[in-house]
């Protein structure tokens, strides 16, 4: 298989990745796979995963309704999740990063609730449920990652519907640039500097905000010299004023990484 390299950066390093990258060797195993498997634990996750072809923008991994096959472990790029109301509206509740995990919460129905879709050229790996679910049975390790990963998934939506009912427009907009530039942390690339890989459009839907109340609030923080935007690219100068406008002090909201 060829190997496949993003040409996409986020600060100072750029998410790569080959097609035919072990578990072992990928440099984002560490979010989703326990560091504690010994290495025929290892060996035995590798073999059931499968490496899949570049998943190209605007692609759907999977749609609301079908049934759960797999779970998707996101090596490069961004994918949102959504859901798409009776009146056909489309609702994000959710933006994957490297190192995420896709799918669990088709694990209750066995079918996928929401639409999986890339924002932009992603790399995936994945992993049969049925295989995965005989074989975290074998190894306590692993299903306890997997308990873990779950439980995260659930103060995550805690955490944004706390966000939106509490929160004003600013707060929100700060919380969530606060929050990308965390996670993008925790994944080894820059704090500071970052591509926003969603529209504006989509972080409004996320927020619960207009178009134009997301424009207008990026103008005001590089005003206040919070941040800086160019285009798609958001280069952090104050990180204390960042979190400030996030009001936290006021509602104590960490958001998961």
């Amino acid at each position: 298989m060829k190997n496949f390299v993003s040409e996409t950066k986020v600060g100072r390093r750029i998410q790569s990745g080959g097609c035919a990258i072990h578990c072992q060797d990928c440099s984002i195993s560490q979010l989703c796979i326990p560091f504690t498997l010994n290495e025929h634990e290892l060996d035995q996750l590798d073999n059931i995963i499968e490496r899949k072809k570049p998943i190209q923008k605007s692609q759907v991994l999977f749609k609301a309704g079908d049934p759960l096959n797999s779970i998707y472990a996101i090596r490069s790029g961004t994918i949102k999740s959504y859901t798409i109301s009776e009146a056909g509206e489309e609702q994000i509740t959710s933006f994957h990063l490297p190192g995420d995990l896709v799918g669990f919460d088709a694990i209750n129905n066995m079918q996928h609730p929401s639409f999986a879709q890339a924002l932009e050229t992603a790399m995936v790996c994945e992993i049969p449920f049925d295989i995965l679910d005989d074989l975290s049975g074998k190894m306590p390790k692993l299903r306890q990652q997997i308990i873990r990963l779950m439980s995260s998934e659930i103060k995550s939506d805690q955490e944004m519907i706390l966000l939106l009912s509490k929160m004003n427009a600013e707060e929100r907009l700060a919380a969530f640039i606060h929050n990308l530039s965390r996670r993008y942390s925790a994944r080894g690339f820059s704090a500071r500097e970052f591509r926003l890989t969603m529209t504006r459009g989509d972080i409004g839907n996320y927020l619960g905000l207009t178009v134009e109340t997301i424009s207008r609030l990026l103008g005001r923080f590089q005003k206040l010299g919070v941040l800086s935007v160019q285009g798609k690219y958001i280069t952090i100068n104050d990180i204390n004023a960042l979190i400030e406008l996030t009001g936290s002090n006021k509602t104590k909201i960490t958001m998961t990484e």
